[in-house]
């Protein structure tokens, strides 16, 4: 069923391109708020904004696949992926680690959770990595759930 999913993908360009510029538009400003292209490309040079900028677009890339094929699948077995949340838990993720730390530390102290980061070197670009795995791993599931075969229960 998952070469079905990528078959019907063709009829859900506009749903792709959504959910692509959706995702675009979080990672770009997710950067932003960490430090933004100017300062990065001065202080780690030019080849750390563009591999910033080829990550973001490879992550929403994959993450539109990933809530398309799921939302395909919904439209054929009528059951959504669990696998669908993983991107949005990636983002997630990047919000909560190397983007607006500031505002995340407030929110949860808050609420009562302590909660520090870890500086990591060229602009938390580890925490992307991160990021892109969840969103891969997160596809592999989603292959294996459409794949899976309906369970049916005899007595």
């Amino acid at each position: 069923m998952f070469e079905i999913g990528l078959l019907r993908l063709k009829t859900k360009k506009n749903q792709l391109g959504l959910f692509f510029l959706a995702f675009i538009a979080i990672n770009t400003v997710i950067d932003y708020l960490n430090l933004p292209y100017p300062e990065m490309a001065a202080k780690y040079g030019i080849a750390l904004v563009v591999g910033n900028i080829f990550i973001n677009i490879v992550m929403s890339v994959l993450t539109s696949v990933m809530l398309t094929l799921s939302i395909i699948s919904f439209e054929i077995k009528g059951s959504e992926t669990k696998s669908q949340n993983l991107g949005f838990i990636s983002v997630l993720f990047g919000i909560m680690t190397y983007g607006c730390t500031s505002c995340v530390i407030g929110f949860l102290a808050a609420v009562g959770i302590s909660y520090s980061v870890v500086a990591l070197p060229f602009a938390g670009l580890p925490y992307k990595f991160i990021s892109l795995a969840l969103i891969i791993a997160g596809l592999f599931f989603t292959r294996y759930e459409m794949n899976k075969p309906c369970a049916i229960k005899i007595k």
